[in-house]
């Protein structure tokens, strides 16, 4: 839950790097949540079924849009390639469970180096 609100309160940093577990934490509780929300729009008949839409799922993916670009581009930017490499559907996967780059690279300092710092201290 932490990585989900730490991505959250990143909302729109694109520069600097995302370790795996911030990236799939992300994915995971957003993956619930609109799951939740899109039952609860079923629910109390707040889901259009013309347009396929409900009002809660559509006001919270709406919310997490720019959260999850930017925790994407970060992501790419861990394993060493540009941000646009999101746009590469199959790729883009391939480079999200791929490890991330051991120490500094162009996009910032490793964040597991980081992480490890600050929890020893």
């Amino acid at each position: 839950m932490n990585w989900y609100l730490e991505v959250l309160r990143k909302y729109s940093v694109f520069t600097g790097r995302a370790r795996r577990s911030e990236y799939w934490y992300f994915i995971l509780f957003n993956f619930l949540n609109s799951f939740i929300l899109s039952l609860t729009d079923i629910t109390f008949g707040m889901y259009d079924e013309a347009t396929g839409y409900g009002v809660l799922s559509t006001i919270y993916g709406l919310a997490v849009l720019v959260p999850g670009i930017a925790v994407a581009i970060r992501r790419m930017h861990d394993v060493g390639k540009s941000g646009w490499f999101m746009l590469i559907p199959i790729y883009n996967i391939v480079l999200a469970v791929t490890p991330g780059l051991i120490g500094e690279n162009e996009y910032g300092p490793d964040p597991k180096k980081i992480d490890q710092n600050i929890t020893t201290k």
